[in-house]
């Protein structure tokens, strides 16, 4: 089992940056990507952003591309979403997510953090 902590959510107005991290308690087999996905109110979960632990390969959502940067520390277990420009459409419960595959998400998933853009 892995489980995923992640801090860093809030309240921001529009244009605004916040910056969140996902703690991975260890590192596993079968555990070869993290990322975070999002789901606003009567929405659908959705991928915000991936990336790889060996290579750091990353995958986009395309709302979210060149606002958002999406960062690891292996030595750490840990991984970042920097956050920039922020819309009030972005405003979801971000959930951390760990699994095999960059494009896909996992079995493991966080708590979710709460993030509100004000417009």
């Amino acid at each position: 089992q892995v489980q995923l902590v992640e801090s860093g959510g809030g309240l921001v107005q529009t244009g605004g940056s916040l910056r969140l991290s996902c703690a991975a308690s260890r590192r596993t087999f079968g555990v070869y990507a993290m990322g975070w996905s999002r789901q606003a109110p009567g929405k659908e979960r959705e991928i915000v952003a991936r990336i790889t632990w060996n290579t750091g390969s990353t995958y986009y959502a395309d709302s979210v591309k060149g606002r958002f940067t999406i960062s690891r520390d292996n030595a750490k277990n840990t991984i970042y979403l920097q956050m920039n420009s922020l819309k009030p459409e972005d405003t979801a419960v971000y959930y951390c997510n760990a699994g095999p595959l960059r494009d896909q998400v996992g079995d493991y998933w966080g708590q979710g953090t709460q993030v509100t853009v004000s417009s």
